[in-house]
């Protein structure tokens, strides 16, 4: 098959670069789900969420979320004030349409005058009147406003806008409305302008939802751009505030296309929400962790300068090779994410202008892999480090074995400055698809095609199709006949689900399978939950291998191990030969802030480059740690200068020489040196694994003052098999552990804990409800911390929170009680919002430095 071709000319720019694709519907829960450093380093750009106190689904109350995303550096949060209501069609309560719309506007009225209370922030609100007003309120449904759709008669439609509209402005004159916020732009949008633009109720932004394809999104925005013309308004900011399917969700390759076709336009847009809220549309992992889907945002995020033309070798056409890139002069770097397509590509960049870039190019390409939707993953692999010579203005990348799930990023900066090239950092990713292994024993199940372009509902599966089997009391056994192409430590990923309410999973949680390389060197792995059938995660253990054939089994029952108890399906197994690197982060392909720049004439820089920091002046690494606990990390200096070390928001003191041991949340950490000199010139930051210096002190949570409800209760998978549950539903109802601090200071308590709660759903979103606890150090006011759900009681992760500890013994108090509603005065009436803290495992309290940096 002939290579395709995807060039980029860095000498036809297309104007500023947006970022307007990272937006979210309902991927806010509350603060902290995800965590702050999750949402600013997808640099997620708007949120459409529902109206605060609204039962369409638990959490990602608007009001709620405003404050923690502002701070995140977000813009802009859209209220979807239908959302007051349940179920979809709207449920909005009367006889009669006159009576429904009098009550609706009662709830607008309450809604808007409680956002008064918020100061400042109020002018970060979007008010959103209607909500696919052509198919719910003004449809010819059971619940529409008089059973004749807009489509037919616009009447009605048109004067509840229009008295919506006025009483939001009459009770906040400054305040923003978005609409119509159709499921598609209908040609009967045109008339609505006429209408609103004749009675001067034009929105201030323009809604509607593309869930279409990426061609359809560059198509549908030029047509609205043309009728505005013609109509003589705007024009008007647009947000597509749905976008994508499943099958495009968590997939690189697939959400590239539409970033692509969403920057080409210049509109924001919000990613749709199909499964469950605060985990920013299957990008976020438990509540710190990013997957495949999370680091592309985190590429796309830090694109700067002006986007330029990129012609794919298939134009408008989904499913294929598209791109889009971008040129910082300043930074005299070009950057370029791309994806959807396997096998061969030439990337041709054209107007490379020597005036930036010099004869000799430095380029580096990253993979972004798929990983699943609930599947954690590190940064971007670094594929090639290479100096190519430009020639005639041209510099061309020949690429083979490309990923169609994966997307690729190419940023290129000058080069002939001595940059030490560097090699490949992880070995090739060799995959074996599960339908492809041999099965043996009862209960075989060849399951798919799952998603797939006809298929959009489903979720995207490597393969199309996975395999049933492992399940309680099974004998079945999965083999996977794999070739090491050398000796070496491996990283093994089994892509794995289980659906956390099929009746063998809810019994028991998790579902436990045995490995075995070649009949030795039994282990059990416990496999992903996830929300549905077919939402992927993986379990990853390390192997040694010889160079050779090897059989890797996976089996239901292990003579030396046991049995599995529940029910899995299986999607592939991955093999990645590792290295002992420790992860290094360039400091001139990070972002950079408050007059820092990029300089290639440092000599001794490791890259092509370096970060000069003023004072003052800021870059920022978003860093992957596998694992809540210590890290080593090195912030590599040339020349003198001082700057100061922050770490999600912790300042830890000055900037040493050396390597120093941190402590790093497991999952994304945002590592910031700031310039406290005149100059720094910080080279790059490096992450290895721990010594061993931090003491860290382990509290068993059975072994804690229990109060009023809060008992210790059997969990299998509980450390020592015992967890408490009952903490809440009343300030009676507590735990209390003590913990020992080597020194006074600020510290991270990680919490192991569970929470398989679940409200009743109204449709296909599945609604877990995130639990809260209220924790006390020492006696002092509590902190809320929200927990996000672990899909089961007796499935159990780590989440870790930042407290001053005194020297010595330190008592920590978990309570909770059920929250009110935003006034204070109600409670949510469908179990959408937990009086009680999660199931407590243990606390580990861990120094977030080993003595303050001085």
């Amino acid at each position: 098959m002939t290579a395709e071709t995807l060039t980029v000319d860095l000498a036809t720019e297309t104007g500023p670069f947006h970022g307007g694709a990272s937006g979210t519907l309902y991927g806010l829960y509350g603060d902290g789900v995800p965590s702050r450093a999750v949402v600013e380093g997808m640099y997620v750009r708007t949120v459409t969420t529902k109206a605060q106190d609204g039962i369409q689904h638990p959490g990602a109350d608007a009001l709620e979320i405003l404050p923690s995303f502002v701070a995140a550096g977000g813009k802009d949060v859209y209220v979807y004030l239908t959302d007051i209501h349940r179920g979809f069609p709207y449920e909005w309560p009367g006889a009669t349409g006159e009576e429904r719309l009098a009550t609706y506007l009662r709830s607008v009225r309450r809604q808007v005058e409680q956002a008064q209370t918020l100061g400042a922030l109020t002018s970060r609100l979007v008010w959103v009147p209607f909500n696919e007003p052509e198919g719910n309120m003004f449809g010819t449904g059971e619940w529409s406003y008089d059973q004749v759709s807009w489509h037919t008669e616009p009447g009605p439609y048109f004067a509840a806008w229009q008295q919506t509209y006025r009483l939001i402005r009459e009770i906040d004159p400054e305040a923003r409305i978005a609409g119509p916020n159709t499921c598609i732009l209908y040609p009967e949008v045109r008339g609505f302008l006429e209408f609103a633009r004749d009675h001067d109720l034009l929105p201030d932004v323009i809604t509607w939802h593309e869930l279409s394809s990426p061609d359809e999104v560059r198509r549908n925005v030029a047509k609205y751009r043309e009728m505005e013309r013609e109509l003589g308004i705007g024009p008007l900011p647009v947000n597509l505030n749905e976008y994508a399917h499943n099958y495009h969700l968590s997939v690189p390759g697939q959400m590239i296309q539409w970033i692509a076709a969403i920057e080409e336009a210049k509109v924001d847009a919000d990613m749709a929400y199909w499964n469950i809220a605060g985990n920013l549309n299957d990008s976020a992992v438990e509540a710190n962790r990013g997957n495949g889907q999370w680091w592309l945002f985190n590429a796309y995020g830090q694109l700067s300068g002006n986007t330029v033309q990129v012609t794919a070798p298939h134009p408008d056409v989904q499913y294929t090779l598209q791109g889009v890139a971008t040129l910082d002069r300043l930074k005299r770097q070009a950057r370029v994410l791309f994806g959807g397509a396997s096998g061969s590509v030439y990337l041709v960049l054209e107007g490379v202008d020597a005036d930036v870039f010099g004869t000799t190019a430095h380029v580096r390409l990253q993979e972004i892999p798929w990983t699943g939707q609930v599947g954690a993953s590190a940064q971007p692999s670094r594929l090639l480090d290479a100096e190519l010579p430009v020639t005639d203005g041209r510099v061309t990348l020949p690429l083979t074995g490309l990923d169609e799930m994966s997307a690729y990023q190419l940023v290129l900066a000058p080069g002939g400055h001595g940059a030490a090239l560097l090699p490949p950092a992880v070995g090739r990713r060799l995959t074996y698809e599960a339908e492809d292994a041999t099965y043996t024993g009862g209960g075989h199940v060849k399951h798919g095609p799952e998603g797939s372009p006809s298929h959009v509902d489903k979720f995207a599966t490597s393969g199309g199709y996975h395999v049933g089997g492992l399940r309680t009391g099974s004998d079945g056994v999965l083999a996977f006949d794999v070739e090491a192409p050398q000796d070496g430590t491996y990283e093994l990923r089994v892509f794995a689900n289980s659906h956390n309410l099929a009746d063998l999973v809810r019994e028991n949680g998790p579902t436990n399978v045995f490995l075995r390389i070649d009949g030795e060197d039994a282990r059990q792995l416990l496999l992903p939950l996830g929300y549905k059938w077919a939402v992927w995660g993986h379990t990853d253990t390390e192997v040694e291998l010889t160079a050779g054939p090897h059989r890797i089994t996976l089996a239901a029952h292990d003579p030396d191990l046991g049995t599995t108890k529940g029910d899995a399906v299986v999607d592939k197994l991955d093999l990645v030969l590792r290295d002992d690197q420790e992860a290094l982060y360039d400091a001139e392909f990070a972002a950079l802030d408050a007059g820092a720049r990029v300089s290639y004439a440092d000599l001794g820089a490791s890259g092509p480059g370096a970060a000069v920091l003023p004072r003052g002046g800021t870059v920022t690494f978003w860093v992957h740690a596998a694992d809540d606990g210590e890290a080593t990390v090195t912030v590599d200096l040339l020349g003198p200068g001082e700057g100061l070390l922050t770490v999600n928001g912790e300042e830890l003191g000055r900037v040493q020489r050396g390597a120093v041991p941190l402590f790093l949340a497991g999952g994304i950490n945002k590592v910031t040196v700031t310039g406290t000199s005149e100059r720094l010139v910080v080279d790059r930051l490096r992450v290895a694994p721990s010594r061993g210096l931090l003491p860290a002190g382990v509290s068993a949570a059975e072994e804690g003052t229990l109060t009023g409800t809060a008992r210790v209760t059997g969990h299998s998978y509980a450390t020592g098999g015992k967890a408490v549950e009952g903490i809440g539903a009343g300030p009676g109802n507590t735990l209390t552990l003590t913990v020992t601090a080597e020194h006074a200071g600020r510290h991270a308590l990680t919490i192991r804990y569970s929470n398989g709660e679940q409200a009743p759903a109204t449709h296909y979103n599945p609604d877990p409800v995130c639990r809260h606890a209220d924790i006390s150090v020492n006696g002092a006011a509590p902190h809320r911390v929200l927990f996000p759900t672990t899909f089961h009681f007796n499935n159990f992760w780590n989440l870790s929170v930042p407290v001053t500890l005194d020297e010595g013994i330190n008592t920590l108090t978990f309570t909770a009680d059920e929250l009110p509603d935003f006034e204070g005065r109600t409670k949510n009436a469908h179990g959408q919002r937990s009086p009680y803290a999660p199931v407590i495992d243990q606390v580990t309290a861990t120094p977030l430095v080993q003595e303050p940096l001085s």
